[in-house]
């Protein structure tokens, strides 16, 4: 199914061949997710990848598509014929060995595109990696610093059944907190406490922000933060515009008289790729879909004092699901 939508994608384009390069791409189109160099070829309407002999035996377990072991690209060119598809990520020292005519080279984001609408068996993994952390966080040491905490809510993941981290964590604490993506430090954890994780499974990505809190002055602003993201959530549905979303968060907060501080988008898609299209950001009309996988995540953050950002996974349909659980504003659940 996804490979079809792809084909008829490049059909439309006017394209007769791709080469594809990226692993989450890769990943896509045949099941499996390359360790080492390794790409893909649509053409004659079929997918074809070439791997790694380091590789080579995990392929052909995975791969739902005929895996071959890799080959010059300058052997491939009678593979790519016509107009040739190829993706923007790709480094310009590979096109030039596609080719004999760099004209008939374009750029493509069929694959991407595709990518947009998850499959049902797509969405499974992501609940499966939203579960692996969720379940993760419960089993974490704040009480020592920034890096001890972001390490072991990582090392748990990865026992919990993660592939690895679907990004590098945050753990922001004190101060630290009012910059959104600091890194953590040696520093004591101090609340307010930023953490910002995800887990993948089978490569799919999770994406969860919670804020823990202790002081009055904290919870006034959590509170917010949190109304804001309610207001985001009860406009999601198919054909809404992305912008319109992130205008609900963002009014909230601006009429509270923090509109400066929420300094970021509230929110993006996500799946192989841990930001993928599209962005839920006041510049963005493009309108959401059924199926699309968003974070809602919008924070005030107040240099100098604290920041806050509470962020959830949510499954977009008629009747919007939040895939992420609820977690307490306070500490007492963890270690």
């Amino acid at each position: 199914m996804n490979n079809e939508k792809i084909i008829d994608k490049l059909t439309e384009e006017n394209f007769d061949s791709m080469f594809v390069f990226k692993p989450e791409n890769i990943k896509y189109i045949s099941d499996f997710y390359p360790t080492s160099f390794a790409y893909l070829v649509i053409a004659n309407d079929e997918p074809i990848l070439y791997v790694n002999s380091i590789d080579k035996q995990d392929a052909e377990a995975q791969s739902k598509i005929e895996t071959y072991d890799i080959k010059k690209l300058s052997e491939i060119k009678d593979l790519l014929v016509g107009n040739i598809a190829v993706e923007g990520s790709v480094d310009f020292e590979y096109l030039k060995y596609l080719t004999n005519d760099i004209s008939k080279l374009k750029m493509s984001d069929a694959i991407e595109k595709a990518r947009m609408i998850k499959t049902s068996d797509e969405i499974d993994k992501i609940r499966k990696s939203i579960e692996i952390a969720s379940k993760s966080i419960y089993e974490i040491d704040f009480t020592k610093s920034e890096k001890y905490a972001a390490a072991t809510l990582e090392f748990n993941m990865n026992i919990n059944g993660s592939n690895n981290p679907a990004f590098d964590t945050i753990v922001a604490s004190a101060v630290r907190s009012s910059s959104p993506h600091s890194v953590p430090t040696d520093n004591k954890v101090e609340t307010p406490i930023v953490v910002d994780w995800g887990a993948r499974y089978d490569h799919y990505c999770s994406d969860i922000t919670r804020t823990f809190i202790d002081t009055e002055r904290q919870e006034e602003i959590w509170d917010i933060v949190l109304e804001a993201q309610k207001a985001a959530y009860d406009v999601v549905a198919p054909g809404v515009k992305c912008s319109d979303v992130d205008k609900a968060a963002r009014d909230v907060i601006a009429d509270y008289g923090y509109g400066d501080y929420f300094i970021h988008s509230t929110g993006h898609s996500f799946g192989l790729d841990i930001h993928e299209s599209p962005n839920i950001s006041f510049n963005n009309d493009s309108l959401l879909e059924e199926n699309m996988v968003i974070t809602i995540e919008p924070g005030i953050y107040i240099p100098g004092e604290l920041g806050v950002r509470i962020e959830d996974d949510v499954l977009v349909s008629n009747n919007p699901e939040v895939l992420t659980r609820k977690l307490p504003k306070k500490l007492d659940f963890v270690i």
